[in-house]
């Protein structure tokens, strides 16, 4: 009745920017409130790429490399930290950008479903409550939130029928610069870019009289170029060809434990129990169990210095899942749940909010199921940027998996996973009766 409700009162006025205004004041509210001085998590080192980038570099040199994320989030914060303006300004631009993906997201929505529908989507999507953990930190995972509902309006409007061709390069344009930007803020959409280009040059070849697939392919090569600048700096730097972080061996080899007890969950690498924090929210002994366990990888790894230490990490990973290939896939089970629902984590005390991810996360992947049927029968009659979209979130999450992952992946593609929800939903009729 209240979602109803506040439809019915919001249809007088459809401005979006009008409509969903209420939350851009909750969100700067949210973030005032909860906002600490000092940095939480990783908010140092994407500070500290700021601060390098003032200073003319990214990563230090060899054989010091650190490439731990891309410099999309970075550059952004950039002119922040160059102007010494204070940071609770940087995560008030949080609260603009989920308003704007609310914003993005509606306006994509509204060319296929009805303003009802696209208001109470963009609602669902305006109260998530994962990204909600995010708002008051100085993390990319609201800019990236907000950069998935852009690339969607991008590829509504790129693969629309009646836009001029002018307008639809423009829409093209942005759309490849929107998911190369994405690729920089977060180096798995690298990945991701490479295989659909992979995947959808293949398809061009196999039916090149489909203008959808030449238009995809312009897309994801505006998007790869636009990556480019940084994989050439990666490469000076180590030599390697597509090298998008130097932390992928570090998730994978935790992926790749062989131990009962552990999940593939993440841990520090350090042989001093002083330096495993938090020890609250960890049973007795977690940090004498990864010393245990680990102690002697530690000592191999910590030999080499920036690629050379990802790449060790890498070989023992190798080894692991060679050894150990049964674990390993129960271990990307395990990563599956920690990307839904933040469950499970190795030698970590059970947390009751665990139960507040499940009706909202789970709702989602039921609903996905539901609507997958349909979606595979009328695959072929499905707009293409919708079939896009779907086949970019899948392989997304499928790449998601073999690295030991965390809830907030999951948030980044759940407007791909709304969208596609309201879209068959809106075209579904189904009818009880009982006698």
């Amino acid at each position: 009745m209240l979602m109803k409700s506040v439809v019915r009162n919001i249809k007088t006025n459809r401005n979006p920017f009008i409509l969903f205004l209420p939350f851009l004041i909750l969100y700067i509210l949210l973030i005032l409130f909860f906002s600490k001085n000092e940095n939480y998590g990783d908010e140092s080192r994407y500070l500290m790429y700021a601060q390098n980038l003032v200073h003319g570099f990214y990563s230090p040199p060899p054989p010091d490399i650190d490439l731990g994320n891309g410099p999309g989030y970075p550059l952004l914060l950039l002119p922040f930290v160059a102007l010494h303006i204070p940071v609770i300004y940087i995560k008030l631009l949080n609260a603009l950008f989920y308003y704007l993906s609310i914003i993005f997201f509606f306006k994509s929505l509204q060319q296929f479903v009805t303003f009802k529908s696209a208001t109470v989507f963009s609602i669902i999507w305006a109260l998530y409550p994962s990204l909600y953990e995010s708002l008051p930190y100085t993390l990319p995972e609201v800019f990236a939130s907000f950069l998935i509902p852009l690339l969607i309006f991008t590829l509504v409007k790129s693969f629309k029928n009646g836009i001029r061709t002018e307008k639809r390069k423009y829409y093209m344009l942005f759309a490849g610069l929107s998911f190369g930007y994405l690729a920089l803020t977060k180096p798995i959409f690298g990945y991701v870019i490479i295989t659909m280009m992979v995947g959808m040059g293949l398809l061009w070849i196999t039916n090149r009289k489909n203008t959808t697939y030449k238009k995809s392919i312009s897309i994801l090569i505006i998007a790869f170029i636009s990556t480019v600048p940084y994989l050439a700096y990666t490469h000076h730097l180590t030599g390697k060809m597509f090298y998008w972080s130097s932390y992928g061996g570090n998730n994978l080899y935790w992926m790749s434990s062989p131990y009962e007890k552990e999940y593939g969950s993440w841990a520090p690498n350090s042989n001093r129990t002083s330096d495993f924090k938090d020890q609250e929210s960890n049973i007795i002994g977690y940090a004498d169990s990864i010393i245990k366990y680990h102690n002697a990888d530690f000592a191999y790894v910590n030999q080499f210095k920036g690629v050379e230490h990802d790449e060790a990490y890498k070989r023992i990973a190798i080894q692991n899942i060679k050894s150990h290939p049964i674990k390993f896939l129960k271990n990307c089970l395990s990563n599956f749940g920690r990307i839904v629902f933040n469950y499970p984590y190795s030698y970590k005390i059970q947390n009751p909010g665990t139960l507040f991810r499940i009706p909202f996360n789970g709702t989602i992947l039921l609903l996905m199921l539901f609507c997958g049927i349909p979606g595979i029968i009328y695959w072929k009659k499905i707009n293409f940027s919708l079939r896009f979209m779907l086949l970019f979130a899948l392989i997304y999450l499928g790449g998601s998996l073999l690295g030991s992952a965390e809830t907030r992946m999951f948030t980044l593609i759940v407007p791909i996973f709304l969208f596609w929800i309201a879209f068959i939903l809106s075209r579904s009729r189904i009818k009880f009766k009982f006698d």
